[in-house]
């Protein structure tokens, strides 16, 4: 019976520690629990009181040199070029100039065949001599029929002469004067004939205007021009190739800015990397339209002394419009950039345990252009006047903007 009872006792024993043990691990998890979600809330209250730092990229105001510019296509071409064409039709029978021949005013390109104008020109002699026969004739008659009538007038105021045979003799006088008018018009006529007839002549032979280089010759021999109706191109020379132009097509929203004496440059396809210098030498008004695009033709002068450029040759052109030595430039970056509107309240809100951040108040946003610096309380405004610009830098006049100021141009990633 004792062992029964002491079994009974050492069972209960266990079962009470046991029920013990239980509740202290329950108290101990409880504890815990409470512990972690106070952490949790005050670490959601002390996120939610706090705004993350935001960050600015900045680039820094300066001093220095701007060159405002416009661009625009062109062709490089001959200060002078000519067409040399044909003022008379027939064949060529020969041709003395190749292409890249020097040649000088009045040098003989080619020459038609001037047989039949030759013999044109004899006939326009001939009619001339023919008038000058007539002219002296009708000179003789004329002094015969004055003479006659200077007798017939002295017979008159003695009697000795009847009226009918006086009007006879003065109306053959008059016919004379009429006889010479007419011989010395006709011998005029012709003799213009005859030049017109050797200037025909003359025109067989295709003769260089200006001095220069032939460019290209468009006519072989034994061709047959026709100058009919439109005259045919035989010849294209250029004046001295060591000096030449560049026909640009500027845009019409640029050609306002355009000036004569400006300073241009320009590159060629067939030079990479070789900048040319040039000079605005004429803006023209005639306006170029293509596919509803206005353009003017803007013609730039340069020195091709070492014979690089070749008419034809295509053109990418820069044209200075302005140039500032030693201004206050800021980056357009800093003139596009904008400060976002803060938000407001926490970025986690728990009732009865978080409270709305205190934020400061979104700066005013002013009118025109404006740059933006850091400033205690975050980004402050600073107003400027735009004078001129590349696209890149701005010259600027403001108050409070000295070199080196470093100005707002973007945001940076939030630090964590």
């Amino acid at each position: 019976m004792k062992a029964r009872t002491s079994d009974s006792e050492d069972l209960e024993g266990l079962l009470t520690r046991a029920r013990l043990e239980s509740s202290r691990r329950k108290k101990w998890l409880w504890a815990a629990g409470v512990v972690a979600a106070l952490g949790l809330v005050g670490a959601l209250f002390w996120r939610g009181d706090r705004e993350p730092a935001v960050r600015f990229e900045t680039v820094e105001a300066r001093r220095g040199d701007l060159e405002v510019t416009i661009t625009a296509t062109g062709r490089v071409q001959g200060v002078n070029t000519v067409e040399v064409g044909a003022e008379v039709s027939g064949r060529i029978i020969e041709v003395l100039v190749e292409p890249n021949s020097q040649v000088r005013a009045g040098q003989l390109l080619a020459r038609i065949d001037p047989e039949q104008f030759q013999a044109a020109r004899q006939e326009a002699l001939a009619r001339v001599r023919v008038a000058e026969a007539a002219a002296l004739q009708a000179e003789a008659n004329l002094e015969e029929a004055e003479a006659n009538l200077a007798r017939a007038e002295a017979q008159r105021k003695e009697g000795l002469i009847a009226s009918q045979e006086y009007d006879a003799i003065r109306a053959a006088a008059v016919r004379a004067r009429a006889q010479m008018a007419s011989a010395r018009a006709q011998l005029q006529l012709e003799r213009a004939n005859l030049a017109s007839a050797t200037t025909r002549l003359d025109r067989t032979e295709i003769r260089s205007p200006i001095d220069g280089m032939v460019l290209s010759r468009l006519v072989e021999p034994g061709q047959t021009v026709n100058a009919g109706f439109q005259t045919p191109v035989l010849f294209k020379v250029t004046a001295d190739l060591r000096r030449m132009r560049v026909h640009a097509q500027v845009d019409e929203s640029d050609v306002g800015k355009v000036r004569e004496g400006q300073r241009a440059r320009f590159t060629v396809d067939a030079w990479p990397g070789r900048v040319f210098e040039a000079r605005v030498e004429a803006v023209r008004n005639e306006p170029i339209e293509e596919q509803t695009v206005v353009s003017y033709e803007t013609l730039l002068s340069v020195d091709n002394e070492e014979g690089l450029l070749r008419p034809g040759m295509t053109a990418t052109v820069t044209i200075v419009v302005d140039d500032r030595k030693d201004v206050l430039l800021v980056p357009n970056a800093a003139l596009r950039f904008r400060p976002s509107v803060p938000g407001s309240g926490p970025r986690f809100f728990m009732p009865g345990l978080s409270r709305p951040s205190q934020r400061a108040p979104a700066p005013a946003m002013p009118r025109g252009p404006t740059v933006w610096v850091e400033g205690p309380e975050g980004p402050r405004p600073i107003p400027v006047r735009i004078l001129a610009t590349d696209g890149e830098w701005t010259h600027v006049e403001a108050q409070g903007i000295e070199p080196g100021l470093p100005l707002i141009v973007n945001l940076a990633e939030p630090s964590r």
